[in-house]
């Protein structure tokens, strides 16, 4: 692992947005960015940006992948859903804060790579199915987090029913061009509330049908 230019990234950009949560810090120290993109993107995997990982996706900004954590509040244990998993860098991180992580990915060529990322981080292999992220895995459900990593005009109501009562959801909502980072909590009851948060730029969420 480059571990210079990894302790870089964290210390010049992710902790300098103020991400206070030290488990999400170590998450990040414990998995290697470059393991996750295509050698021609290797020499930028510790740089603060979004990176090509083919046919038209890209893997996440480190630091918007760390808010994104952080608002979750990731716990031990907890049945967690990534929509949108692309080259797997945030289903090892949601591994390395202890969770139990499950991806869709739409893309089956994108989809069949993830856990040949995953074992180069020595992480034993995940759940992962290929298809419309925006009507989750019914049969996995309820999830106690969930975290879409495509923009959405809306949140899919598929999602949110799949999430458990006192589960939190967070998504990039929003036209193609901006969204907002938006997360919403459903309490014990089942009540519904959305809280606006980091405006941001992801790749659209794309339905299709699920393989």
């Amino acid at each position: 692992m480059g571990n210079r230019e990894l302790m870089e990234m964290l210390d010049r950009q992710i902790r300098l947005r103020g991400i206070g949560d030290s488990r999400v810090w170590k998450a990040f120290e414990m998995v290697d960015r470059a393991n996750f993109v295509p050698e021609s993107e290797k020499d930028y995997a510790y740089q603060d940006r979004p990176l090509s990982i083919g046919y038209g996706q890209t893997t996440s900004q480190p630091a918007m992948i760390a808010e994104m954590l952080a608002e979750l509040e990731i716990g031990e244990g907890e049945k967690v859903l990534e929509v949108g998993a692309g080259s797997g860098y945030l289903l090892a991180l949601l591994y390395r804060l202890g969770a139990n992580p499950y991806g869709i990915e739409r893309i089956e060529e994108l989809a069949s790579r993830i856990n040949g990322h995953l074992e180069k981080e020595k992480i034993p292999t995940l759940p992962i199915r290929t298809g419309d992220g925006s009507i989750g895995w019914q049969e996995e459900a309820p999830f106690d987090k969930i975290i879409i990593s495509a923009a959405s005009q809306i949140v899919p109501p598929e999602l949110t029913d799949q999430l458990r009562p006192g589960g939190t959801m967070v998504a990039p909502i929003g036209n193609k061009s901006l969204q907002r980072l938006t997360v919403i909590r459903k309490d014990k009851d089942g009540n519904i509330t959305v809280e606006q948060k980091t405006l941001c730029v992801f790749v659209p969420l794309v339905m299709n049908t699920v393989i």
